[in-house]
């Protein structure tokens, strides 16, 4: 399922698009021009833009832009994962209909990415950076990820109002969640004790998913589902508490986001 795709073809869209999008609406030309059509590269745009939605007086916005350019010379993945999502919010949302809108517009994707470079920080230790970063995404996206979770690439978090990712969760590859999404925690000691998501699972609005559970690939979590055990891959499961109902269409229901049992 995973899929490589140019990033540099990808930045040039995006400039090509915020040029058009500068003449339709001149009122936003200063705007598209500081978060995009000044920068050398997607990297940069996506630093200087995230920085400006979490920096505060404390920690100001050229210190954050700073750290987070740092992250991605020092991991390249950062930067492969930032472009995957932004693929992946462009194909499966029906309302991106430009690569650029995820990166200026959708916060599903910014705190997506802002968690990336905090979860850089967690794993060079510097973890009270990592924290203010992670309550700085809730206060000001309503997110709240975590630094120490591990989240693949591929991944869409669509309106993103309310959705909740705790410390030991693992989210694979290409997985879409909608608005008041949980990944819970169940007990308190230091082993896992949130769920463990494999590839392509579709987890749907205001499910929670508490303790340590596997959901295995290729599952849907229906709506308004509570899911406290294990999911086989490749099933549907509703309710409360969730059980399987049937199979998803789609090997990978992340992909086609139908909603259906």
């Amino acid at each position: 399922m995973s899929v490589q795709h140019d990033s540099d073809k990808l930045w040039q869209t995006i400039r090509d698009e915020v040029r058009e999008f500068s003449e339709r609406e001149p009122t936003l030309a200063s705007y598209y021009y500081a978060n995009v059509l000044s920068h050398p590269s997607l990297g940069s745009a996506l630093s200087f833009h995230l920085a400006t939605r979490l920096g505060c007086d404390s920690v100001p916005e050229m210190t954050l832009s700073e750290v987070f350019t740092a992250a991605m010379a020092d991991d390249p993945a950062i930067l492969e994962a930032v472009v995957a999502d932004i693929y992946a919010v462009y194909e499966r949302d029906p309302a991106c209909n430009h690569y650029v809108l995820p990166v200026l517009f959708f916060k599903g994707f910014q705190a997506v990415q802002a968690y990336r470079f905090a979860h850089w920080l967690w794993r060079k230790s510097r973890r009270s950076l990592a924290l203010f970063l992670q309550n700085r995404i809730s206060t000001t996206l309503d997110v709240d990820i975590h630094p120490a979770a591990q989240l693949g690439k591929g991944i869409m978090v669509d309106h993103a109002t309310g959705v909740v990712i705790g410390e030991t969760a693992r989210v694979g590859d290409n997985v879409s969640l909608l608005h008041g999404v949980t990944l819970g925690g169940s007990g308190t000691g230091h082993r896992p004790r949130h769920p463990q998501v494999g590839d392509g699972v579709l987890i749907s609005v205001g499910a929670k998913l508490l303790g340590n559970i596997t959901i295995g690939e290729g599952a849907k979590i229906a709506g308004g589902s509570l899911v406290v055990s294990d999911v086989p891959p490749h099933v549907t499961v509703a309710g409360v508490p969730a059980k399987v109902v049937g199979k998803p269409a789609h090997y990978a229901p992340s992909l086609d986001m139908d909603h259906g049992m």
